[in-house]
């Protein structure tokens, strides 16, 4: 009953998650509110509440900020881990869709083993290898939707997208230190505030300027909705982890782009091509298979699990 719930929780999440996306980019095109503006709101208040319901249960929630190691890596998380992946995949949102950015967030774990494999001077394993091929070909028939003489994205999505890429391999090497020794709510919540209170200050001027898309009802509640669903989502991919192994929340997290992509069909009407259609199921199983692939022990040349250490709830 236990593995059931976690599997449960699991899919529930990866779904509130996928859902996020579309959600956003119905604001950015049925609002007023910018990309900074709907990122401080959504940063700021998440991570002050999650820091205030830590407080509220007796957890010192300013102890890593009074010490100067400690606060120098919580600033460096906030900023170029927690707000570059946020700032990055609206980015990409805004220049393409919800799909596509989920897409690119979701292949994250492919940066994770090149550059470990940069910096460890360490080839990975086969199966990682396969993996990676399988999910950068589905990535090009993406791209190209088949046809190599020409993109079918947008520049500026694409550069995003790599940049998301980059800033979750950050995001998830980065701060293992930090939650090893200050717990995971607790980093991540000083991750959000922190970036959402520098991506305002760096928006001082345009912020209170664009004052009037706050008083824009619909916009207001779907960002309302977003912050809700995404806390919660938080919430059960941590639990599920007490119940089911990473490998299985690896490949149920796969419900995350498939709602993405379920949502933009049927609420915005979006459509792919087939051949985008079809890089996106490949990326999908060249992810599941780096799962799997990294979860074999491997005696003679250990390598770390990107899956692993990646979270995808974290966006």
């Amino acid at each position: 009953m236990l593995r059931l719930k976690g599997i449960i929780m699991i899919i529930i999440g990866s779904m509130l998650w996928g859902a996020t996306g579309p959600m956003m980019e119905w604001i950015l095109n049925h609002s007023e509110m910018s990309v900074s503006m709907m990122l401080i709101l959504r940063l700021s208040i998440a991570g002050g509440v999650l820091l205030l319901l830590l407080k509220a249960k007796g957890i010192q929630v300013g102890r890593p900020m009074r010490q100067k190691l400690w606060l120098r890596k919580m600033v460096m998380f906030g900023v170029i881990g927690m707000l570059g992946v946020q700032f990055g995949f609206v980015q990409t949102i805004a220049h393409s869709d919800a799909v596509v950015a989920t897409l690119f967030q979701f292949v994250a774990p492919v940066y994770i083993i090149i550059l470990l494999s940069i910096f460890q001077k360490s080839f990975p394993p086969g199966s990682q290898v396969i993996g990676m091929v399988i999910a950068l070909f589905g990535l090009i028939l993406l791209l190209t939707n088949g046809s190599f003489s020409s993109i079918s994205l947008d520049t500026t999505a694409i550069v995003w997208g790599i940049i998301v890429g980059f800033a979750f391999t950050f995001y998830t090497l980065y701060p293992v230190v930090l939650m090893a020794e200050w717990g995971v709510l607790l980093v991540v919540g000083w991750g959000m505030f922190i970036g959402g209170m520098t991506l305002f200050i760096i928006n001082l001027p345009m912020f209170f300027m664009n004052l009037g898309a706050l008083l824009d009802g619909p916009a207001m509640g779907m960002l309302l909705l977003v912050i809700i669903m995404g806390t919660l989502a938080f919430i059960m991919f941590l639990q599920s982890m007490n119940y089911i192994s990473p490998v299985e929340t690896s490949v149920l997290s796969s419900f995350e782009p498939l709602t993405a992509m379920i949502i933009s069909v049927f609420w915005l009407g979006q459509a792919m091509g087939v051949w985008q259609l079809t890089g996106a199921a490949i990326m999908l199983v060249g992810v599941v298979w780096l799962s799997i692939g990294g979860n074999r022990k491997k005696k003679s040349a250990p390598f770390p699990d990107p899956i692993q250490e990646y979270d995808h709830s974290e966006v």
